[in-house]
């Protein structure tokens, strides 16, 4: 588990990372929806102290901020140098926002100092999360309470189906990775989540799914837009690294079949694809 995690700050830290930054306010926009269903659902309140995990670009730490006040503090962690340096930058001044290179599932957290725990699509990729969420909760102060953003299935997700289903018969397909393996989709299955949660002494949980309807190519014309949407899959995501040694003729019949399947997704000057999710809450018992 300790090298899962290592193998996660490498990459996060190098390729991963680099890439998210250079698509970073796309892709803040795209999960925007997501993260401020999230942010209803944990109900930050003014003077509250929140830790938002896995925060990337610092996108959700600024709207809890917005929340808080001045009266409040989030402090937003991420394994992502990289991430949290674009975080750093986009920060207005006297913000009450702190951004911390850290692992939230080890990372020294003062004890007990925290409202609410939160996270938009940071906590599926620990390598063990239980021992993760067991140590976060002792960040939470009794009675704290906490709410997250995971996403469902891979299959429920076209971000991910839509193009590996176009490339299938152009390269060998792959086993499909353990559901469990950390990665975006090992909180795909409801069970698994409350099992975790209340494994690491969280109660009253409660799973519920939300789906919505996001932009995922965008431009000038429909034909541009459909375009975008299939650079930014060959750039972002595991398509990039599913064709990351394919030689050149391999890879132009895959962008052409990527762009077949997006363009039978609706939109005038954008690629509109479904997003599927689990919004999670739960809550550290008093006592």
């Amino acid at each position: 588990m300790a090298q899962q995690n290592a193998d996660q700050v490498a990459d996060w830290t190098g390729e991963s990372g680099e890439r998210w930054v250079a698509y970073q306010a796309r892709l803040d926009a795209m999960m925007a929806v997501f993260g401020h269903a999230a942010i209803e659902a944990a109900a930050p309140a003014e003077g509250e102290r929140v830790l938002d995990v896995g925060c990337g670009a610092g996108a959700s730490s600024l709207d809890l901020a917005a929340r808080v006040g001045a009266r409040g503090h989030v402090l937003g962690v991420d394994i992502s140098e990289p991430l949290i340096g674009r975080a750093r930058a986009l920060a207005p001044q006297d913000t009450p926002v702190l951004f911390q290179v850290a692992d939230a599932s080890s990372a020294e957290l003062p004890e007990g100092a925290f409202d609410i725990l939160f996270s938009r699509f940071g906590v599926m990729f620990f390598g063990d999360p239980t021992g993760a969420f067991s140590h976060m909760r002792r960040a939470l102060k009794p009675g704290g309470r906490v709410a997250f953003v995971c996403w469902r299935g891979m299959a429920e997700n076209d971000w991910v189906r839509l193009p590996i289903a176009a490339i299938k018969g152009i390269i060998p397909p792959t086993a499909p990775p353990d559901p469990e393996t950390p990665g975006p989709f090992s909180f795909g299955d409801r069970g698994r989540v409350a099992r975790i949660l209340t494994a690491a002494g969280f109660n009253d949980i409660a799973i519920a799914p939300f789906d919505a309807s996001i932009a995922f190519g965008e431009g000038a014309t429909r034909d541009v837009a459909i375009d975008d949407a299939v650079k930014m899959t060959f750039e972002v995501g595991p398509l990039a690294r599913a064709l990351a040694d394919q030689p050149d003729d391999i890879r132009a019949r895959a962008s052409a079949a990527v762009r077949a399947a997006f363009a039978g997704r609706p939109g005038d000057r954008s690629v509109m694809i479904d997003g599927a999710t689990w919004i999670v809450t739960a809550h550290n018992p008093i006592s």
